[in-house]
């Protein structure tokens, strides 16, 4: 009984000597662990250790959310990877919870909420939806008022997704290397409404992709820029405006679970700045607080002016709208970060290759309201327009050498002003209009093809290549986002007056999910296309190509220009009607339609007509002849191998001749293109059902059929010909994928296998076609179809 007595006493006070060596020692208080740090006092206090590297953030005890922003200053360079400089990443509402010495950063769940008051409400909401929490930072020091934490470790982390996207686009798996990487002081800084840290972070590892290769001293390090900005709250005077689908305005969505039974929990807000006037009830006015835009003075003369002066458009849709001076572009300062919120930006972007530009915003995510406007302009994009200018105009010699590159550029600037608008506009809340080119370029939000006309000397002109100044689609957009209505009438009520202005000024709006599919159906819904008629500016524009090819020659290049670069040049004139030709593909089983609210019976909802359908069809299969993807004698002997010291690239075509440009390849390509959109399993499956409805719109096999039949007589006409053979294949081939697509319908795939066996009964008998009839035969009774015959896709088209 002593032994165990002794044991317990023994037990107790080692327990008690346990408890003693851990106990923790006293937090230091932040004014003593911080008294050889540098402060920066703002929205955030935070403290730089200049020995060690490190910053502290000091968290108040009373500290509500915020907005918290990532953000990538430097980029990769890479179009395809899309690590861009300036990239905005995730916008989230976020606050600091402290537990003990442990500090969560929590992103917020603001798709699911309830706008109601009652506490109960959100607490249920909350509740049932989780939140992120992003980090959890240690505490190293504390007053009465709140903690200090090292915020250093946060900052060394992926938060932008740098290697997720690397790994993505098959560059390799690469991870931070905290050794390689450090704070950025340069770019950290605390100011009354918003805080920015940054720092320069390396990614190792086995760098095997092509871009990283092609673009990085070393593929196996990366070293990148990344950014976090805390932004306070905005304040409640900010009032949302309703989305419609017919504004013109991009929606912000979320899910209100404190609607009243019977209304809809899902609500929807358009994204815009805050604007109001002066005077609200004055039908002019100036604005409480312009919106204004700095430009990088990175971008070079003549580019900067260009860039301020299609930027600066905006000011004539909010002066239509009733205000006075509310927009304003200037330059950059010197000393400004582009990354702060504070600072609505146009950055002019370098990359490796031509890429898109786009427009970005930081958004709240509670009320829809824009903090912050960022637009990403690629630099390339100017230099790919001069390439389409010097293919179309010339020829160059000593006499007119200056003017003719005079023109060129005025051509690439006109285009540059139309860009820098059109991205301003997607930083202002306004999405995409494809309809705007069939109504006289009535946006900036449309994607514009150069107008290429003919004088009536021949002669081509490209005076009016771009349009100028905003359009009437935008300052209608403009009207619905940013009025200030003073109250009286209704908010409501004047929007409603302005989307019925729209109807009465013949203005529709289409945009990303119905103009973009291969397979899209609207007849006006298109991207780089010219005219209220797809099909007769095809029809014109194939005219134009026509008489561009056949003046085309090496006058199109410089005499001090290594002449291989000539093909670069001759891409986008061989290929000038590759986006006409997909404008015109959608009137062929193209349906007319607009976004319908339901106050409106949809009467025009209805399939394009049979005319137009058949004249669509007519010209679409001429540009899969070899007549008209054929190139030129003349030019095939201009398109010379690569000179020494140049580099192959993916600006032109891909062949089967080794180094030796292959023009027969180049017209399979040219016909696949056109190929692939008439023979579109979506497109068919509306044909069959179109021609169920009025037989006088023209039938899936009755497509094929006048496809085949007019190649095959062109191929009669000149057998041996290598481009009428290759179109001959390349057709069947498209013809065979069609009915291989999953999404062809069963009577549609019952009936082009029908048409397949008449076919190949059509071509039996005649010796060059024979191994084709074939081998279509063969696909018929056992799946079999060589992979070979598949043409080249076409070199990159968008961005223009």
């Amino acid at each position: 009984m002593r032994n165990l007595i002794r044991v317990v006493w023994i037990s107790i006070a080692l327990l008690q000597t346990s408890l003693v060596i851990a106990a923790p020692e006293p937090m230091p208080r932040v004014a003593e662990f911080t008294q050889s740090m540098q402060k920066a006092e703002g929205f955030f206090d935070f403290y730089h250790d200049t020995n060690r590297g490190k910053y502290y953030l000091y968290v108040p005890s009373n500290q509500g959310s915020f907005i918290f922003q990532t953000s990538l200053p430097w980029g990769l360079g890479s179009n395809d990877v899309g690590l861009d400089r300036g990239q905005l990443g995730q916008t989230q509402l976020a606050h600091f919870t402290v537990q003990g010495q442990r500090v969560l950063l929590v992103a917020e769940n603001t798709q699911y909420r309830a706008d109601d008051k009652n506490p109960a409400e959100h607490a249920s909401v909350q509740q049932a939806f989780a939140d992120s929490t992003l980090f959890g930072f240690n505490v190293v020091a504390a007053n009465e008022s709140g903690v200090l934490v090292d915020y250093t470790p946060f900052l060394m982390t992926d938060v932008h997704g740098v290697s997720e996207r690397l790994q993505q686009t098959g560059q390799g798996q690469y991870s931070i290397d905290n050794d390689r990487s450090v704070v950025y002081p340069a770019r950290t800084k605390s100011f009354p409404d918003n805080t920015e840290f940054e720092a320069t972070v390396t990614f190792v590892g086995k760098g095997k992709g092509r871009y990283v290769n092609a673009i990085l001293p070393n593929a196996d390090a990366l070293t990148l820029h990344l950014h976090h900005s805390f932004i306070r709250l905005p304040d409640d005077n900010y009032r949302p405006r309703q989305f419609s689908p017919n504004s013109g305005f991009w929606a912000q969505t979320y899910y209100d679970y404190s609607a009243p039974l019977g209304e809809p929990i899902v609500q929807r807000v358009i994204p815009r700045h805050r604007l109001a006037k002066k005077d609200p009830i004055a039908s002019s006015s100036e604005a409480q607080q312009p919106i204004t835009y700095y430009l990088d003075p990175g971008a070079p003369e003549p580019v900067k002016s260009a860039l301020l002066e299609g930027a600066s458009w905006w000011a004539q849709a909010f002066a239509a709208a009733g205000y006075e001076n509310a927009f304003q572009v200037k330059m950059l300062p010197a000393d400004a970060d582009p990354m702060d919120v504070r600072y609505n930006v146009i950055q002019w972007v370098h990359r490796a290759t031509r890429g898109w530009s786009y427009g970005s915003s930081v958004i709240d995510p509670r009320t829809g309201e824009i903090i912050k406007g960022h637009v990403t302009l690629g630099s390339l994009r100017v230099r790919q327009d001069m390439k389409i200018a010097e293919g179309l105009i010339g020829p160059f010699n000593k006499e007119n050498s200056e003017q003719l590159k005079e023109k060129i550029e005025q051509m690439a600037l006109a285009r540059i002003r139309q860009l820098s608008a059109h991205e301003v506009g997607h930083t202002l809340g306004i999405a995409h209009n494809f309809a705007a080119s069939t109504e006289n370029r009535a946006s900036v939000m449309d994607y514009p093809h150069p107008l290429v006309t003919l004088t009536t000397e021949g002669v081509i002109s490209l005076n009016d290549a771009y349009d100028t100044g905003i359009g009437e689609w935008d300052k209608q957009v403009i009207a619905y986002g940013y009025s200030d209505f003073g109250g009286m009438p209704s908010e409501r009520e004047q929007l409603d007056r302005i989307l019925k202005e729209n109807q009465s000024l013949g203005l529709t709006f289409i945009s990303d999910r119905d103009a973009r599919p291969t397979g899209g159906a609207h007849p006006t819904a298109h991207l780089w296309d010219n005219g209220s008629d797809t099909v007769t500016e095809l029809e014109r524009i194939l005219n134009v190509r026509k008489q561009v090819l056949a003046q085309f020659g090496q006058h199109q290049l410089p005499a001090t220009e290594a002449l291989s670069d000539l093909q670069e040049v001759f891409v986008p004139i061989y290929l000038l009607h590759r986006y006409q030709t997909e404008a015109a593909a959608k009137w062929l089983g193209g349906v007319n339609y607009r976004y319908y609210i339901n106050d409106h019976t949809p009467n025009d909802f209805a399939a394009v007509s049979p005319a137009s359908q058949k004249r669509a069809l007519n010209l679409l299969i001429e540009t899969t002849r070899a007549g008209t993807v054929r190139v030129p004698k003349h030019i095939q002997q201009l398109l010379v191998p690569l000179a020494y010291g140049h580099q192959d690239n993916r600006e032109r075509f891909e062949g089967r001749t080794g180094l030796i440009p292959d023009p027969v390849s180049m017209a399979a390509s040219a016909s696949g293109f056109s190929l692939s959109l008439i023979l579109n399993p979506e497109r068919l499956n509306r044909l069959s059902q179109q021609h169920a409805s009025n037989s006088d719109v023209p039938s899936p096999v009755a497509v094929v059929n006048q496809l085949f039949s007019t190649l095959i007589n062109d191929w009669q006409s000149q057998p041996e010909d290598p481009v009428n053979q290759r179109v001959l294949v390349t057709a069947a081939n498209a013809l065979v994928n069609t009915m291989q697509d999953e999404v062809v319908a069963p009577e549609v795939r019952l009936a082009l296998r029908k048409a397949t066996v008449r076919l190949t009964n059509k071509l039996k008998g005649h010796s060059v076609v024979e191994a084709l009839a074939e081998q279509l035969n063969n696909y018929l009774t056992d799946g079999e179809w060589p992979t070979g015959y598949a043409p080249a896709a076409l070199p990159p088209g968008s961005p223009i």
